[in-house]
Parts: C-alpha cells; sequence; structure tokens
C-alpha cells in the first residue's frame, strides 16, 4: 500500500508512521513542519520504507505545484491518505484573534481539503481516505470553552467527509472520518491541562491503522466517534 499520512511528527501521526511502516509491504509518506522529526521518525523505521518532507498546511495555495512534484517523486498511485494534521489554540470566542482563528480553519478544514483535491488523480479504485476529527467536532456531543474555533473546524472537515463520499463513490473512492474523543497528547494536555486520557497515541494508532487498511470495506461517508471517556 502507498500511504500519506498529513501530520506525522507527533502524537498520533508520529504513531500512525511507525505503526504502518512496521509492515514492510506498506510505503508511507508523511508530512510535517519540523524537518529534524520528521528525519528522526523516518530513521527509526526499520524497514526503510519511510519518506517525507516538509509540509506547512498554511502555505498550501502558494507550493501546490511544489507539493505535487514531491509526491510523484515517491508514488504514482496514492492507496490510503489519512489527514491527520491539526492546530489548536485554547481561548475564549471573543478573545481569540482572526489570525489565529484562520491558522485553525487553514490547518484542520482547508489544508486537508486542498490535499484531497490534489490527490484524488492519483487514488485507484478502493482507495480509502481517512480524516481525523475530533468529538469536539462531533454534533451532539459536549462542547468545552476555549475550543469553538477548534471545534468548528473539526466539525467542518466531517461535513466534508459526508459530502465528498457521494462524489467520489463514481472513481470508487471511500472516504470517512474518525471522531477521535482523548488521547493523551500534547494538544490533549494544552486543552485539557490536568486530565489524564485512557487512551496512548500508539493504542489510537493502531484502531486507526487498521481502519485505514479496512474500514472502506464496510464504511463510506461516515463521520465514526472513537471515545471512551469525556473529555
Amino acid at each position: 500500500m502507498n500511504i500519506i499520512i498529513n501530520g506525522g511528527t507527533g502524537g498520533i501521526g508520529r504513531e500512525l508512521v511507525i505503526c504502518l511502516a512496521n509492515d514492510n509491504r506498506n510505503y508511507v509518506l508523511f508530512t510535517g513542519r519540523n524537518e529534524a522529526r520528521m528525519k528522526k521518525i523516518a530513521s527509526a523505521c526499520l524497514n526503510k520504507n519511510v519518506s517525507f518532507f516538509r509540509l506547512d498546511l498554511n502555505e498550501f495555495n502558494d507550493k501546490k505545484e511544489t507539493i505535487k512534484d514531491k509526491i510523484l517523486k515517491s508514488f504514482s498511485r496514492v492507496d490510503i491518505l489519512i489527514n491527520c494534521s491539526g492546530s489548536l489554540v485554547v481561548d475564549d470566542f471573543l478573545k481569540i484573534s482572526d489570525q489565529e482563528a484562520r491558522m485553525m480553519m487553514e490547518t484542520n478544514f482547508f489544508g486537508p481539503a486542498a490535499l484531497i483535491k490534489l490527490l484524488v488523480p492519483l487514488m485507484p479504485p478502493g482507495a480509502h481516505i481517512v480524516n481525523i476529527s475530533s468529538m469536539g467536532g462531533f454534533q451532539g456531543s459536549s462542547k468545552y470553552r476555549g475550543l469553538a474555533y477548534y471545534s468548528a473546524s473539526k466539525a467542518a472537515l466531517a461535513n466534508l467527509t459526508e459530502c465528498l463520499a457521494g462524489e467520489l463513490s463514481n472513481l470508487g473512492i471511500n472516504i470517512n472520518c474518525l471522531a477521535l474523543g482523548s488521547v493523551q497528547t500534547e494538544m490533549f494536555e494544552k486543552a485539557f491541562p490536568g486530565h489524564k486520557s485512557l487512551l496512548q497515541p500508539d493504542e489510537a494508532a493502531e484502531f486507526i491503522s487498521y481502519f485505514a487498511l479496512n474500514g472502506s470495506k464496510f464504511f463510506n461517508g461516515k463521520v465514526l466517534p472513537v471515545a471512551v471517556s469525556n473529555p
């Protein structure tokens, strides 16, 4: 499988790279903003089936052709795309700056959407797109102060998933969204200081990896809550 992980330098994304690279039948290309971290992660994958390139989703439109060229150097076909990138600023709605709000929307919604649009022509029938959202963006879930823009951006990604299922079905491409609950990552600790999650990043990554490889057999256009605690 040729797999692209958008946002693979920390937390769940890092563990996804490692988990999927453990199978030498997979070839993993991942993105992030910290090159030193990316090099360290790639060198730790013993099958040497991992490559990476730097990508800041806030700069996507300006560098679209460069991004496409970098992807084509690794893959002529993309079987799985996992949009795992995430950006979080915790503050009240009335206090967050426009710049901070737009940065979260670019990283959590517009960037992943643009990457999907770029990669669909490279995806064969049977390909699977997995968007990683949050329980904060899951309709009817508990909402928390300071997370309005973050939750809204993740809700947008979940809704996009539902919309694209119909548009991509004639191409044989399935798309699903996992709305994650609490996982003990730096982002979770920033959002909920002092709280402890029942799930570690490697445990979440193991489930997401399985779902990315097998979930399209059972689901399409679904937003699935993956949570064992609140928050």
